[in-house]
C-alpha cells in the first residue's frame, strides 16, 4: 500500500494505491472536507488505507509513504509532538491487530508518484479518472481530548479583553472591493501599487504568484506560524532552513508578508 496526503488552496486530499502480489492495482482518492494540516492528511490516508485493506481481507501488508514524520512515528523511531498525532497513532494501533503482519517503510517522493497524483486529485477536487474510487471525508477520523476549563464564581471572575489581531488583509480587501484608501497620501499610493498583486475570489483575498503561477490564499500571521510549525515538524526539525519552509508554504498555496522573518524566528 502506497499513501500520500496533499494540501492546497481548495482543501486537503489523500491518495491510496494498493498493488497485489499479481500486480493488480486498486486506487482510491479521499476528498477531505474539514480543516486539516498536511500531516493530518497523511495520517488520514494511512488510516483509511488500512481500513480498506481490512475490508478487502488483506492479512499481510507492506505500507509505503513519503512522510518521514508519519512513518517514523508509526515505527516508534520519533516521538509524537501533539495530541492529534497521538490520536491518529492510537487509532492505527487498533487496526494493526487485524493483520498477521504489517510493516511501514519510508520512500522518497519520486517513488510515491502514483499516490501523490491521487492525493492531488482529492485536494484539488478534480474529476477522478475511470477506475479510481472516490470517498468524501466529512469529519476527522479521530477524537481529540477537549481541555476542561473550570469557570470561577462570578465575584472572582476577571474579564480581559484580548488585543485585536492585526489583519494585514483588511486594507487590500477594502480597496479592491470599494476603492477605500488610507487618509495618508503616501500610504494610499503604496496600497494602490501593492494591490496590483491581489484579487478577491468569493470575498477571499488571494495573491497572484508570479513565479509559481498560482493564486495563494492570504492568511494572517498566526495562521502562517501554525502552518510553518507543521511543515517544520514534518521536515526533520532543524534540517529545514527558513527559506525552504517558506517556499513549501507558498507552493502549498498560502501567503502572508512576514513569512520569511517568522520562519527565521521559528528555526532559531
Amino acid at each position: 500500500m502506497y499513501f500520500d496526503g496533499a494540501l492546497n488552496i481548495n482543501g486537503a486530499g489523500a491518495g491510496i494505491l494498493f498493488i497485489t502480489p499479481t500486480k493488480d492495482k486498486l486506487q482510491y482518492v479521499l476528498r477531505i472536507h474539514f480543516s486539516a494540516s498536511n500531516n493530518a492528511a497523511e495520517y488520514e490516508a494511512c488510516l483509511h488505507g488500512l481500513r480498506i485493506a481490512v475490508e478487502l481481507g488483506v492479512k499481510r501488508l507492506m505500507v509505503y509513504g513519503d512522510s518521514a514524520l508519519v512513518i517514523n512515528q508509526l515505527n516508534k523511531d520519533w516521538s509524537r509532538s501533539s495530541e492529534k498525532m497521538d490520536a491518529y497513532c492510537a487509532e492505527i494501533r487498533k487496526i494493526e491487530g487485524k493483520f498477521y503482519g504489517i510493516e511501514y517503510h519510508h520512500v522518497l517522493r519520486d517513488q510515491n508518484q502514483p499516490a501523490d497524483q491521487l492525493s492531488k486529485i482529492g485536494s484539488s477536487r478534480a474529476t477522478a479518472p475511470p477506475g479510481v474510487f472516490v470517498q468524501d471525508l466529512l469529519a476527522p477520523s479521530i477524537k481529540e481530548d477537549k481541555e476542561v476549563v473550570e469557570i470561577p464564581p462570578a465575584e472572582q471572575l476577571v474579564l480581559t479583553v484580548p488585543s485585536p489581531v492585526d489583519d494585514w488583509r483588511e486594507q487590500f480587501i477594502k480597496y479592491i472591493s470599494s476603492d477605500e484608501t488610507p487618509a495618508d497620501k503616501i500610504e494610499s499610493e503604496r496600497l494602490i501599487h501593492r494591490s496590483k498583486h491581489y484579487v478577491l475570489v468569493d470575498g477571499i483575498l488571494m495573491r497572484k504568484s508570479a513565479k509559481e503561477g498560482i493564486l495563494q490564499k492570504c492568511i494572517i500571521k498566526d495562521e502562517g506560524m501554525k502552518l510553518l510549525s507543521e511543515i517544520h515538524s514534518g521536515s526533520c526539525g532543524n534540517h529545514a532552513a527558513s527559506r525552504t519552509l517558506v517556499g513549501k508554504a507558498f507552493r502549498a498555496g498560502f501567503y502572508w508578508p512576514t513569512a520569511i522573518a517568522d520562519a527565521e524566528d521559528l528555526v532559531q
